[in-house]
This record gives C-alpha cells, sequence and structure tokens, in this order.
C-alpha cells in the first residue's frame, strides 16, 4: 500500500493539525547563556536552533515578554541583559527543552 501524501512525517497525522511543529520544538534543546560584551554589559545568548525554526519570530517574542533588546547573529538570540533565569521558563512556554 502507498503511504497517504496527507500524512505528517513525525507524527503520522494530518498536517493541518500542526503536530510536527510542536514535535519538532520538543526535540530541540536549546542552550542558555550569558556572556559579557563592551563595557562589561551581560548579553544573554539563546543557541541551538536546528532545521527551519523562525529564529526572528521567537526573538521578538522574547524581546516583548522580557521588555528587553535584542538581535538574531548567526542563529543565535542575542538578548540585552542578564535574562539567564527568565528566558528558560519563556522558552518551555513556547514548546521547546532548555539547558542552562
Amino acid at each position: 500500500m502507498a503511504k497517504d501524501k496527507d500524512l505528517g512525517s513525525i507524527s503520522g497525522l494530518p498536517d493541518e493539525l500542526g503536530i510536527d511543529d510542536d514535535l519538532a520544538r520538543t526535540q530541540q534543546v536549546l542552550t542558555v547563556s550569558v556572556d559579557t560584551r563592551r563595557y562589561g554589559k551581560p548579553v544573554t545568548l539563546v543557541k541551538g536552533f536546528e532545521g527551519d525554526t523562525n529564529v526572528k519570530e521567537l526573538a521578538s517574542t522574547l524581546k516583548r515578554k522580557l521588555a528587553c533588546g535584542g538581535t538574531v547573529e548567526d542563529g543565535v538570540i542575542e538578548l540585552q541583559g542578564n535574562h539567564k533565569e527568565r528566558v528558560p521558563d519563556v522558552l518551555r512556554e513556547q514548546g521547546y527543552t532548555v539547558e542552562t
């Protein structure tokens, strides 16, 4: 029997449900760390994105929830300030697995 092309690649469920995106998020393990930049300013870094993750959209969500500035450089989210305690909670809300 031929496999139906409407079935998802991970879950086997129809694509309309969007389950594969959620499963792909939980399989990624993101790393949160703090680096010091110019003049001793702390910067929180979020690394470990794979595949077609919309990093810019996630960075926008983090900046809004944490009330800080930031950017995306080479697939790494950089947030102004030390948010190492708060970022993992926000990422878990979004469905990601986090290690610090």
